[in-house]
């Protein structure tokens, strides 16, 4: 998956690259223009990764992203390492301790983060003070130890259902006493979870699509277009080849197994401890004229984010057959982390 993700060439390693390879390094487009190296055929992996072997050609001289990975830096008033569960080395239990190679990476990007954290708290420090005009501010932890308290009921479609009519309807939300729907509206949950999934798969270029690395190391591509989903594989050579597709509406959300609603219920303990989780809240916030209560913005975004991730397990187990229990929802989480990590926040990654 590291491949996939174009790194960004900074200043003091652009040498190497101008001297040796000029041409494989490129100018991308945009407000945030920069240096990256250059995808194969423009949206396949690194053109530095060997076709067939997948072994990167400048290894020794890989970039400070490719270092990182997967390892993201998220600045908000504070400096927070997050671990991208979509490398699927992170569920095999091995290798280096990661919360020694976490640290060894804040110490190397430290003149990145000292410049970018003024910024990102500055950003911070006026979101802060429009939240308190408006009204709206609530305390972080309380958000987040109330939702540390729900875990396994965020994993329940019922009480995902009962939590987002409250977050819409509630002047100003909490979880005390919440009780789950008996009978929830699956057609309405099935709407919004569909919907906030094909968000991110509609799009054209393949570099913006979603992808799923397989069991095997395939690159699974999922676009969509009017509600049909396609299913690609990319190959190593930068090309799409169709696998299969199918209408978004003929695909439900499917019940969870026991062991696979435990694997959901941790990941949403990682998503509860992410600085770039509740930045992406107050983007919401923010683009919504602080129009919502904190606590409700936080818990009805998470209880949409759970939704969308429970589609695309059921997507997943309709075009892999991997199911709805602990593997199943493994799978999934692996497809979906990396997008959501992608979301916009008011902070920074370096």
């Amino acid at each position: 998956m590291c491949c996939l993700c174009q790194p960004e060439v900074l200043p003091e390693e652009r040498a190497f690259f101008r001297e040796n390879c000029p041409e494989r390094m490129i100018k991308t487009r945009g407000p945030d223009a920069h240096f990256a190296l250059a995808m194969k055929k423009g949206c396949g992996s690194c053109v530095f990764l060997s076709d067939g072997k997948r072994k990167c050609q400048v290894y020794d001289h890989r970039t400070a992203y490719c270092r990182q990975y997967p390892f993201h830096l998220y600045l908000s008033d504070r400096v927070k390492v997050e671990l991208d569960m979509s490398c699927r080395g992170v569920w095999t239990g091995n290798g280096t301790d990661a919360m020694a190679e976490a640290k060894d990476i804040v110490a190397k990007a430290d003149r990145r983060i000292v410049s970018t954290l003024r910024e990102s708290r500055a950003v911070y420090s006026q979101f802060y003070a429009n939240c308190k005009e408006a009204g709206i501010l609530s305390d972080q932890s309380i958000l987040r130890m109330s939702v540390s308290e729900n875990l396994s009921n965020f994993a329940d479609l019922g009480y995902l259902s009962k939590v987002m009519e409250l977050s819409q309807m509630e002047p100003v939300m909490s979880l005390s006493g919440v009780q789950k729907e008996v009978r929830p509206d699956m057609p309405e949950l099935e709407i919004a979870a569909r919907e906030s999934a094909l968000d991110s798969m509609a799009t054209n270029d393949p570099l913006n699509a979603p992808v799923y690395c397989d069991p095997e190391w395939n690159w699974n591509v999922f676009m969509a277009k009017d509600e049909n989903i396609v299913w690609n594989i990319l190959t190593d050579s930068g090309d799409l080849v169709q696998k299969g597709s199918a209408e978004a509406s003929e695909i439900p959300l499917k019940p969870l197994e026991e062991d696979g609603a435990k694997v959901l219920a941790d990941y949403i303990r990682i998503l509860n401890g992410r600085d770039s989780f509740m930045g992406s809240v107050f983007s919401l916030i923010d683009y919504n004229d602080y129009e919502d209560d904190m606590a409700n913005a936080y818990y009805g975004c998470l209880s949409v984010t759970v939704l969308d991730l429970m589609w695309r397990a059921s997507m997943l187990d309709h075009f892999t057959k991997c199911g709805m229990g602990a593997k199943g929802i493994q799978e999934a989480v692996i497809f979906y982390d990396m997008d959501r990590l992608d979301a916009p926040a008011i902070g920074a990654f370096v």
